[in-house]
């Protein structure tokens, strides 16, 4: 597997940054209306037609290839100015009933709904399956409570225009407690937790040429069907309408909430236009600062991020751990491969006194995985980090980059399962990252002291095959770097019997970044992951 730097001072896709990241577009779309193949209206107009999951998403994928044959037609906004302008704490202050839940006296699922305005601008229609039938959602008022400053929206005449967005909530931690634990909220976003998680980072249906010179297309889910789970179920199906400028796709999501929210995923996707660059199953993250980073943070907080690595698991069995960073210009990396096993962002250390933050609890935010369903062919996962000084900002996103392009007129199918976790994703076989550190290589007090540029790296695997191995074991370190010269290369078991160091210097070649990659071996056989770092000059 290679892998692919390009370290630049482009200008930050503005994407990511804040909340404001996960809207695209404005308003309803228009064509909506006078569309006469409209779902909604087919199933509706023929009620004595029994509908279930599987023929309401072959009906979805129709209307998606049928959208994606007309020209695009980006969506007004039809919202009173109070309420698309309307700040965060105002915003805040519109809660919806619990009393207004669907399915609140119906089995295990409920569904609340998110009111329109301040980022989310772009009003979705909601729909429902029950018994057989279709029915759309009109936007209601009295589903919510207006409080303090939001008081005076109360009076608005908002007419039908549709809702933000929905969370979905069950039985997860305690029998008696219907925890939240899906959002699906602005543009394609969406976020998962599993049992005893907090929120962090997020999904996304689909992400079109992320970090391009010409900008960032943000593709938009414009409406959802949720078909009624059985009273007894604990799995529930959503079916999704997705559209951009370059292509519209049907979305079916079969979601399992648990101790790790599972979610099958597949993805019908019919191009209007050539795509340069399609991300698949994009998931993205914050990461502001963490346990590699060099210069001094004013912060009391060891670390914070909503993930701290980026995990891929490639078709030859090989497990790469790859470092996230907080650079100081715009990093794009891949890592090349031919139907991986999967890949994800994952948060470690999983234990409060890696963070000290009692509000946020970074130890808290799920890690997610990305397993592909089926064949994916060649290409690669690419991993986009962006300069952020504020924790405020999803600067972190991934995703997997197909080696052949979509074309206008081609239609492409993506499955695949995407599940919350804690460290490790599965049964992983080798020892794992638990520590990476890196500082000056120099000895303080040294009369005739090394290059002010020498960086000492040490890098701590514990588990797998490293369990029980007596420190006389001929362990050895694997290293390569792209640029540079690495010297001094050691290993050493540490003295809690479980954990073993890799360590080395680097003294870089000038301005030049290394990619620098290290395994643990026993003999032939691979003992740990492989630890990626880039390093790149401040």
């Amino acid at each position: 597997m290679n892998t692919r730097v390009i370290c630049g001072r482009s200008t930050p896709p503005t994407a990511y940054p804040a909340e404001s990241a996960r809207v695209s577009g404005r308003g309803r779309p228009h064509w909506k209306a006078a569309a006469s193949w409209a779902l909604a209206g087919m199933l509706v107009s023929a009620p004595a037609l029994a509908v279930d999951a599987d023929s309401l998403f072959e009906q979805v994928t129709d209307q998606a290839r049928t959208l994606a044959e007309a020209p695009y037609e980006a969506p007004e906004s039809t919202l009173p100015d109070a309420v698309a302008e309307m700040g965060y704490d105002r915003y805040r202050q519109i809660r919806y009933r619990d009393e207004q839940a669907l399915w609140r006296d119906h089995g295990n699922f409920q569904v609340e709904l998110f009111h329109p305005g301040f980022l989310y601008d772009q009003p979705v229609d909601i729909h429902l399956l029950e018994d057989g039938e279709v029915r759309t959602l009109p936007f209601e008022q009295q589903r919510f409570r207006y409080d303090d400053d939001a008081a005076e929206l109360a009076e608005l005449d908002l007419g039908d225009q549709g809702y933000a967005g929905f969370r979905l909530h069950y039985p997860l931690n305690r029998a008696d407690v219907d925890d939240e634990f899906a959002v699906f909220l602005g543009a394609s976003y969406f976020r998962l937790v599993g049992r005893n998680q907090g929120y962090g980072l997020s999904a996304r249906g689909l992400a079109i040429d992320t970090a391009m010179p010409q900008g960032e297309e943000f593709p938009s889910f414009r409406e959802f069907w949720l078909v009624q789970p059985e009273a007894d179920a604990n799995r529930m199906t959503v079916l999704a309408l997705l559209d951009s400028p370059s292509l519209a796709g049907a979305y079916r999501f079969e979601i399992a909430p648990g101790k790790n929210t599972v979610v099958d995923t597949e993805a019908r996707l019919f191009a209007r236009s050539d795509v340069e660059k399609l991300g698949v199953a994009p998931l993205t993250s914050m990461f502001l600062h963490g346990e590699m980073d060099r210069q001094e943070e004013d912060d009391y907080r060891i670390r914070v991020h909503d993930s701290s690595g980026l995990l891929m698991a490639t078709s030859s069995g090989e497990w790469t751990w790859r470092v996230l960073d907080n650079p100081a210009d715009l990093q794009i990396s891949g890592l090349q491969d031919t139907s991986p096993r999967g890949f994800g962002l994952v948060q470690r250390p999983r234990h409060f006194d890696a963070y000290l933050d009692m509000e946020a609890r970074y130890e808290r935010r799920p890690s997610q995985w990305v397993q592909p369903a089926g064949d994916w062919g060649e290409g690669h996962v690419e991993l986009i980090e962006i300069p952020t000084d504020s924790e405020a900002h999803d600067n972190i996103t991934a995703y997997w980059v197909p080696s052949s392009p979509l074309k206008a007129g081609e239609s492409r199918t993506y499955r695949y399962q995407t599940w919350t976790f804690a460290d490790t994703p599965m049964e992983e076989p080798l020892a794992r990252v638990v520590r990476s550190r890196q500082g000056w290589g120099g000895i303080p007090g040294q009369s005739n002291p090394p290059d002010e540029q020498l960086r000492q790296f040490i890098i701590d695997f514990r588990g797998g095959e490293l369990e029980g191995l007596d420190a006389s074991q001929p362990v050895s370190v694997h290293l390569t770097t792209s640029s540079g010269e690495t010297t001094e290369t050691k290993v050493t078991a540490l003295p809690d019997g479980d954990t073993w160091r890799a360590s080395f210097k680097l003294l870089p070649d000038g301005e030049t970044p290394a990619d620098l990659r290290l395994t643990l071996m026993l003999r032939d056989q691979r003992l740990s992951e492989t630890w990626n770092s880039i390093w790149s000059p401040r």
